[in-house]
């Protein structure tokens, strides 16, 4: 290792961020290096200390170790994520297999587990946030075999090393498959159809890569507006394969075998740890449980969206033939078919909508929502040191001018770049030892035009984003292992999808939207054509969700994966027509670029999580509406219950504590329009 005063990532950082112009790739791995070793020595001490344990001396010891590890692996992997190069994608094969050791090494080790273990046992001692925190400490040393016999847990520990090479592979291969591909066009043709938005951001991406014409990639946000208003079936069906064979190229970016060895491993370490597949593991740390709870969840969705899918896909074929189409309705004709029967019956035209969402006008109408509900403020600040020229930077505070945190926002795509949103964090908050005030960054993947004018769904994208933002940003617990985002996964996403509402009321649309040239406020019959058309296509946007959640339960139900690559896309397909999902939908997400399931180990048994808290966000979003959507009273209990609360207790005693009640499933059906 250097002398640590060389590198700036084992030096004291000077604000809530770090110097990253002052980084190298290199000092990342001496960085880990002494922060892995330092780790060690805190965790010895804790293990040996001669003193009996007392939830001070043990857990909070815990808690407070590991500060330097856990500094350098959130500014890595944020950039990994980011901005990432090959220097850095190397040193994250190698650091991912290390860090999963390194876990396993604390969470095995028996002396400290017998502390952990004894404390526990006097669970009924401790109450608020101590013991939720002494039983979520105890149950990860459980969950990584901590209280198996030596042989079952060395083999825990080596799947849990395997699995984080292989995650890594599945990330990096699907980076590359995405990159690869270009749709390069140059000729008016090939354009027909397109609306003068998605021409321009398709310029705009192709000056960016130095490249003349008009350049189409397989992001959402290029992909997408391609399939709604081409009239080249041909480059649809070419651009609409290439994404939906990512990974599966039978090349050195194929993501199958990867697939099949995930599916295995995960398997082999359930039945270790005393479970029947994968998904009884994951579950019985989540609020649903169990997987026969999430069937019967998605069953009662699936029944009336296949329903209404089946109608959806009769309405296209016979807009097809009536337009004189002689051919069948295929994937890749229903975004585009849709997108006529939408402009048809509600009279849509994107280059009437587009110009009313300028990007930083709809997050400054992010922003004062935020505002009105919690009274915090966001106000740019420029003194920050950040990785990216496209990352701006936010100071967060209360009305009384408290500070609460910062805010970043990376919104544009680019190589380096991994695809789709996600919220992270550079730290979280925390009371605990002195505290720390959140530092949460939102990212998406939206064109890079001049001016940067969004669809409806990135609208609310960016909303969505932003309440995930929220949850970090409004936490206030004191130890930071309970603090945001960490809570059971498939309550995580309800703070993000109730702002989703929030994007598509009149009175906030009218804040934000506004047309990018004249300034003028966006008309109230396009605001109630887009809230009409918003329960149109809700069949096909249910089934492609529902679909992939089915598949992701498939692939961890213990019942599928014979480790064969060859027969990754049968097992899928036999998942497929066991729910009987038409031919002309495909599951949101195929194996083989199923991100949320096979680049970590978050989703995995999870992706269901969205639709879960989609009923408890339409449930709770009701509060609202019938008592006002800026109702302070609610705001206040929203904040006091769900945002700020964090992991403190149990998902569900909060949400009750908020809505006095348990949620329905009503709400979500008739939001979808699917209740009848």
């Amino acid at each position: 290792m250097s002398d640590p005063s060389s590198n700036p990532l084992r030096v004291p950082q000077d604000g809530p961020l770090p110097q990253f112009s002052d980084i190298s790739d290199a000092h990342f791995s001496d960085a880990f290096d002494a922060a892995l070793a330092e780790h060690l020595i805190e965790i010895e001490a804790i293990a040996g200390e001669s003193a009996l344990p007392t939830f001070e001396n043990t857990v909070e010891a815990m808690e407070r170790a590991g500060a330097a590890l856990r500094r350098v692996a959130d500014v890595f992997f944020n950039i990994a994520l980011t901005d990432t190069t090959p220097s850095i994608q190397a040193i994250e094969r190698e650091i991912s297999p290390r860090l999963a050791s390194h876990n396993n090494s604390v969470l095995g080790n028996a002396a400290l587990f017998a502390r952990v273990d004894g404390l526990h046992a006097t669970l009924d001692r401790y109450d608020g946030e101590r013991r939720e925190l002494l039983i979520r400490t105890h149950r990860d040393f459980v969950r990584a075999g901590a209280s198996l016999g030596a042989s079952e847990k060395a083999r825990v520990q080596a799947i849990d090393e395997l699995l984080a090479t292989l995650t890594t592979r599945f990330a990096q291969n699907l980076l590359q498959e995405t990159n690869d591909f270009e749709l390069l066009v140059t000729d008016e043709e090939s354009l027909d159809g397109l609306p003068d938005s998605v021409r321009q951001a398709a310029a705009s991406e192709a000056m960016s890569r130095d490249k003349d014409g008009f350049l189409f990639t397989l992001s959402r946000s290029s992909i997408t507006p391609f399939l709604q208003y081409s009239s080249r079936r041909d480059l649809r069906e070419l651009i609409y394969k290439a994404y939906t064979h990512c990974g599966d190229n039978d090349n050195a970016a194929d993501n199958k075998p990867v697939v099949a060895e995930i599916v295995l491993l995960r398997q082999e370490r359930a039945g270790l740890m005393g479970f029947g597949s994968h998904a009884d593991f994951k579950l019985d740390n989540a609020m649903a449980g169990t997987p026969a709870r999430v069937h019967e969840l998605l069953d009662a969705i699936w029944e009336p969206a296949k329903a209404r899918v089946a109608e959806e896909a009769a309405d296209l074929e016979a807009r097809i033939q009536a337009g004189g189409g002689n051919f069948k309705l295929a994937p890749w004709d229903w975004f585009y078919y849709t997108e006529k029967v939408r402009a048809e019956r509600y009279a849509m035209d994107p280059d009437a909508v587009k110009p009313y969402f300028l990007l930083q006008n709809v997050m400054q109408g992010a922003f004062d929502v935020a505002k009105r509900l919690y009274g915090v403020r966001f106000d740019e600040v420029h003194d920050l040191p950040l990785y990216h020229p496209d990352v701006k930077s936010f100071a967060v505070s209360e009305a009384d001018g408290g500070q609460i945190g910062w805010f970043l926002v990376d919104y544009f795509m680019r190589p380096s770049k991994r695809g789709g949103a996600w919220m992270s964090s550079f730290q979280e908050q925390s009371v605990f030892d002195g505290g720390t005030l959140p530092v949460v960054i939102n990212c998406c993947n939206f064109p890079k035009a001049d001016p940067c004018l969004l669809g409806m769904d990135e609208v609310r994208t960016l909303f969505h984003e932003f309440g995930h933002g929220l949850h970090g940003l409004l936490s206030k617990v004191h130890y930071r292992s309970l603090s945001g985002t960490s809570v059971k996964r498939d309550f995580v996403e309800l703070p993000s999808q109730i702002m989703e509402h929030w994007a598509v009321e009149p009175e906030v649309m009218r804040s934000y939207a506004r047309h990018c040239e004249t300034g003028d406020v966006i008309p109230d019959e396009l605001i109630d054509k887009l809230r009409r058309a918003g329960q149109f296509n809700q069949g096909f946007a249910t089934t492609e969700y529902l679909a992939a959640s089915y598949l992701d339960l498939h692939w961890h139900s213990g019942d599928s994966g014979t480790g064969d690559a060859a027969s990754v896309n049968a097992e899928q397909a036999a998942a497929m027509r066991q729910i009987e999902l038409i031919a002309e939908v495909d599951p949101r997400y195929r194996s083989t670029y199923f991100q949320h399931i096979f680049a970590s180990d978050g989703y995995a048994a999870g992706y269901y999580a969205y639709i879960w808290a989609e009923v408890l966000d339409a449930d709770a979003f009701q509060v609202f509406a019938d008592k006002g959507i800026f109702d302070a009273a609610t705001a206040a209990s929203f904040r006091e219950h769900i945002l700020s609360r964090g992991g403190t207790d149990d998902p569900m005693a909060l949400y009750q504590r908020f809505r006095g009640q348990e949620p329905t499933v009503a709400p979500l059906l008739a939001q979808r329009g699917l209740s009848g």
